[in-house]
């Protein structure tokens, strides 16, 4: 029995019967929640590197998302830490530098780095994985992940997603070679599969006043934390109707202050929801992690593990494709607990 019929006879003990057509996702437009790759397939390879990347699409991505630095002579660069040590042998390389930040260094001195593996199930290898690319594990530009993925897109006529982010340090020269290289790799207009987010307002405010002088209207994303002040919803320190104003869509934190009551006013915006990270270890919890997000009604969700997640959002979705019906009512934890029992119950059956 599919995840979703098993819902909605669970469903039954707390609501009134509905017809098929009469629910639907929670999402702002009733589409699936995306699968988006946090920093590639972060999960199992060298995050943010070009393998990592490859490996997150071959997995059921539909998007991929790489961070954005600069350089000290003003390349950007997928890498998500404002210094190199984490992630890099940059230590082995330069040992003895009075500083490892990324603006630190040049763009010929960073691909003398290779990038290194973070995490409980991080490795240099994935079985039956080989990546395609020459330097699978280098940190690339910008340039060489959008050379990348438009490659793959059209040798494989998929339509993969990018959703690149300017970090901070935040500069006019990130935000415009961001726009310019995105725009040269035909990406141009909310119909393209593109977002770029940002934790900085003002940083999504210049990018929206310099695609727009272009004349691109590419979507734009607010992200942080969800917090609430005098009855009002914001983003960081950001209100969802300043955002509203600016952006198409919100990045928020999973955590206890991401609610319905928050995805309902930002969906009343008109905004889209994504969530950041999902980190699941295992089957079970992904199913866990999966169930919240449905009954949030997420528009999508950053997750490491694209597979586990993907398989997850999948089962509760329809043989055929089509949105789930999954009805959840407002005492839909204890609906969600008895689903969360059947979903482990299934995944020890296939084991």
């Amino acid at each position: 029995m599919r995840i979703a019929a098993i819902a909605a006879a669970l469903a039954a003990g707390f609501m009134m019967p509905a017809t098929a057509d009469s629910y639907t996702l929670n999402t702002l437009d009733g589409s699936p929640p995306i699968v988006i790759a946090h920093r590639g397939a972060s999960g199992y390879l060298p995050e943010h590197t070009l393998g990592g990347y490859e490996l997150a699409i071959q997995l059921g991505a539909e998007y991929i998302e790489p961070d954005l630095l600069l350089t000290s002579d003003g390349h950007l660069v997928a890498i998500h830490d404002t210094t190199l040590t984490r992630t890099t042998n940059v230590l082995e390389v330069f040992p003895g530098r009075e500083s490892y930040a990324v603006n630190a260094f040049s763009l010929e001195e960073i691909k003398q780095l290779t990038v290194v593996p973070f995490g409980p199930q991080a490795s240099t290898e994935y079985p039956g994985f080989t990546p395609s690319t020459a330097d699978p594990y280098k940190v690339p530009t910008f340039q060489e992940v959008l050379s990348f993925l438009t490659g793959y897109n059209a040798a494989n006529g998929t339509e993969i997603g990018i959703y690149p982010e300017a970090k901070n340090p935040n500069s006019t020269l990130m935000n415009t070679q961001i726009i310019d290289q995105l725009r040269g790799a035909g990406y141009n207009s909310a119909a393209d599969k593109v977002f770029v987010q940002s934790f900085n307002f003002a940083a999504l405010l210049e990018l929206d006043e310099y695609q727009r002088g272009l004349g691109s209207d590419m979507n734009l994303v607010m992200l942080g934390g969800v917090g609430i002040t005098d009855g009002q919803y914001r983003v960081g320190t950001t209100f969802l109707s300043q955002i509203a104003e600016v952006a198409q869509g919100v990045g928020v934190s999973n955590n206890a202050n991401l609610t319905r009551d928050f995805v309902e006013a930002a969906h009343g915006l008109g905004l889209l929801v994504h969530a950041y990270t999902l980190r699941p270890l295992t089957a079970e919890q992904s199913d866990e992690q999966m169930l919240r997000m449905f009954e949030l009604g997420l528009d999508g969700f950053f997750t490491d593990y694209t597979d586990r997640s993907l398989a997850s959002r999948n089962a509760l979705l329809p043989d055929d494709g089509s949105i789930a019906p999954i009805p959840l009512p407002a005492a839909g934890w204890l609906l969600l607990t008895g689903l969360g029992g059947l979903l482990i119950a299934r995944r020890r059956r296939t084991a």
